[in-house]
């Protein structure tokens, strides 16, 4: 028997259990409900001038910066300015949620910024304002993104000591100016406002990676992220234009209204227009490029070149949910197609994402590394909760994800900064025996445990959301949504498993370490050195969070408090059984419990024999006399060439480079030596023929005898004297 069918003989047998009428009510109110949103009845009320502070406060500080950089400051001054500014955006942003009614939606709107009409019908005005838009999910993104931010900062202020000066400036200009951009893409109440803080991100995403310019992998880092997000931002700009034809506006209160009433802008039902599945697969694939899904995702881990506030800020924390975002808000859209088409891809695109990512860094080295191929796995499991329609889970995932990989980066990053650059776990081990690493090593672990969804952990109760939402989702609604189910019940083991396989490598058993490549002296004499305050109290300040956000879950009533913020938004999806659907006759949620905290334990266990040490005394003493031996390097050299293939990242680089790259390379030579030979050649050769002319000319008429010269004039003024009488008689 097939496992769908096994699936849904589970699901069927459960809904038994309460009548077949109850099972009909069940099926039909979930692939009912995909169509009622909150969105559509939230009140809208003007807010206050001064919330257009939040994005401008961090463009004030990318200006100050560059005055200071114009000094020559050489001071933390930028540092401090950035986090102070930050901080009030931070806390402006806070003023708005507890004034807040949790049912509006809060417009501010600054100024008209573009006004075009062409026509009096539907569709021949296009008007964007710069213009604030305040809901449950754009309010519980800005208090991370603000927040962490501050944090991040103040980390960065400490970790970006060594390069006082025009670097400091540089690095902080740009730090203030993904700040202000990521504002607008969440804070905008409409598409271009959107597109304008996307770009910027990616702009700031770009200068960032590639900060150590004198080093070519970073540049060369730099430009990939740059060119494979160009390439989704193409669908996304051509969905923003379909958008606008079909529907008349780019403003998301007019277009949910529009959307809501189920017509295009000329009256036609959108449910029979192609439109409706065309649109969500352009603004998907946009959401993927920037959220680094599928095809898109070879881009974020070379991004780890970039220091690590900025893996932990941009690639972590929020540039990179940005697609989540944008999918998360246009839900509205995307459950308006009757056959579910493009949630069906971002179900199967997040899924997929999700558990090859998970293979290739189960076989890393580099913990940075590994870190950035998590993002991508936990970033595909946000996008499988909103297509299976788990959109409160999606958002608490993108939500408890922001602290605990925030966390998990930074960690990474206070090791590499104590280790002169060491980021190979095979060169590392023991930290936790080391003096001023105890603060970081502790902080890991409570990243780790989240990450890897131990019980009662804000990781634990994110996934379980999706994960139950994904089996419970009948599979004539999302195609396959059970079988997606299964395959991300699989990648929470292995995320747990090369969560731990890190924890238990590098932070606990033998005290070995060698430094890295920044080490300037004698590597015999070297000593690692500890955080000092601001990285350590950053670290603290995150675990608490880390800790705090999983009592969200229980805060707010049935879908706790992120469930709160989302049904008063665009995003949510009434799907007529919240967290009391049926699975085995019970609530699927508290099945889902200890089914993934199974995979989870069984996860952290392997990783325990495999890598670290087992039992109490293991855990104390370290069972490893070495780093770089452990009892899974038999199985990897029995498992060869499948090993070698997940450690060289399936070989996904060389396939783009040998399909893409070198086509393109060799079109690009052809077409260099076309230009040179053929239009340079045509161009010099007509040009030349004049020299060529007078040279020979000159050298039969410039003989230097004067009554030579005085025969050619009057040859030639009868010549001139010829002309004029043809064209005069």
């Amino acid at each position: 028997m097939r496992m769908t069918t096994i699936t849904e003989a589970i699901i069927s047998a459960a809904l038994a259990q309460h009548g077949s009428s109850g099972a009909g009510e069940a099926v039909a109110a979930h692939a009912a409900g995909v169509a009622e949103h909150a969105g559509a009845a939230l009140t809208s009320v003007d807010g206050p001038m001064w919330l257009g502070l939040i994005p401008l406060l961090p463009l004030l500080g990318v200006v100050i910066i560059a005055i200071l950089a114009c000094f020559n400051d050489k001071s933390k001054l930028p540092a401090w300015i950035s986090v102070g500014l930050i901080g009030v955006s931070f806390i402006l942003t806070l003023v708005t949620y507890l004034g807040w009614d949790g049912h509006s939606v809060i417009h501010t709107r600054l100024w008209e910024w573009i006004g075009l009409s062409w026509g009096d019908h539907p569709g021949q005005t296009l008007s964007s304002g710069f213009a604030f838009y305040f809901d449950g999910l754009s309010l519980l993104w800005m208090l991370f993104v603000t927040g962490l931010a501050a944090l991040i900062g103040l980390y960065a202020s400490e970790y970006m000591e060594h390069d006082l000066g025009l670097g400091y400036c540089r690095f902080f200009a740009a730090f203030c100016l993904f700040v202000f951009s990521m504002s607008c893409l969440v804070m905008g109440d409409n598409l271009l406002m959107l597109f304008l803080g996307w770009e910027g991100v990616g702009l700031c995403s770009y200068l960032l990676i590639g900060y150590f310019y004198k080093k070519k992998t970073a540049v060369d880092a730099g430009m990939k992220a740059f060119i494979v997000n160009r390439v989704g931002d193409l669908g996304l700009l051509m969905g923003m234009l379909l958008t606008f034809t079909t529907f008349g506006t780019v403003e998301y209160d007019a277009l949910f209204t529009q959307i809501h009433a189920g017509t295009t802008a000329s009256g036609v039902p959108l449910a029979d227009t192609w439109q409706v599945w065309a649109i969500p697969l352009l603004l998907m694939g946009g959401a993927f490029g920037k959220s680094a899904q599928m095809f898109f995702y070879v881009w974020l881990p070379d991004a780890m070149e970039g220091p690590t506030p900025v893996s932990a800020l941009i690639h972590a924390a929020t540039m990179v949910t940005a697609g989540v975002y944008l999918v998360a808000r246009m839900m509205p859209l995307y459950t308006a197609d009757p056959n579910h088409v493009a949630l069906t891809a971002v179900t199967w695109g997040g899924t997929i994402t999700a558990f090859w990512a998970a293979t290739i860094a189960m076989a890393q080295y580099d913990i940075k590394r590994i870190m950035g191929y998590s993002t991508i796995s936990q970033l595909g499991y946000m996008f499988a909760g909103l297509g299976v329609l788990a959109t409160t889970g999606g958002v608490f995932h993108v939500f408890t994800h922001a602290f605990f990989k925030a966390t998990l980066f930074l960690a990474c990053g206070a090791v590499m900064h104590g280790f002169a650059g060491q980021l190979d776990m095979r060169k590392l081990s023991g930290l936790w025996k080391i003096p001023g690493f105890q603060i970081t090593v502790i902080a890991m672990l409570i990243g780790c445990l989240n990450l890897s969804g131990f019980p009662f952990t804000g990781g634990y109760f994110s996934k379980d959301m999706i994960i139950a939402e994904a089996f419970v989702t009948p599979d004539s609604v999302i195609w396959g949504s059970s079988w997606a189910g299964w395959l991300l019940l699989l990648t929470a083991g292995l995320t747990a498993y090369y969560t731990f396989r890190v924890f238990f490598r590098v932070f606990v058993g033998p005290v070995v370490y060698e430094p890295g490549e920044d080490l300037h002296g004698d590597a015999e004499h070297f000593h690692p050195h500890g955080p000092k305050w601001a990285i350590n109290l950053v670290l603290t300040l995150l675990a608490v969070g880390c800790i705090a956000s999983a009592g969200l879950y229980f805060v707010g009533g049935e879908h706790g408090w992120t469930g709160g913020m989302v049904h008063a938004s665009s995003a949510v999806v009434e799907t007529g059984h919240g967290k009391h659907g049926l699975l085995f006759g019970k609530n699927p949620h508290e099945i889902m419990f200890y089914i993934s905290a199974v995979f989870g334990f069984g996860g952290i266990l392997l990783a325990a024999w495999f890598h670290g040490p087992v039992g109490l005394a293991g855990l104390l003493i370290g069972n490893r006399t070495k780093a770089d031996v452990v009892r899974m390097d038999p199985i990897a050299r029995a498992i060869r060439p499948i090993s070698t293939w997940a450690e060289h990242k399936w070989y996904v680089d060389e396939f783009y480079h040998l399909v893409l790259v070198t086509p393109l390379k060799v079109f690009a030579y052809l077409f260099s030596w076309f230009d040179k030979l053929v239009v340079d050649g045509l161009v010099n050769l007509f040009g030349g023929m004049p020299k060529v002319g007078s040279d020979v000319i000159g050298e039969t008429t410039q003989t230097g005898v004067l009554h030579d010269y005085a025969q050619r004039m009057i040859a030639g003024v009868a010549v001139v004297l010829v002309v004029v009488v043809l064209v005069v008689f």
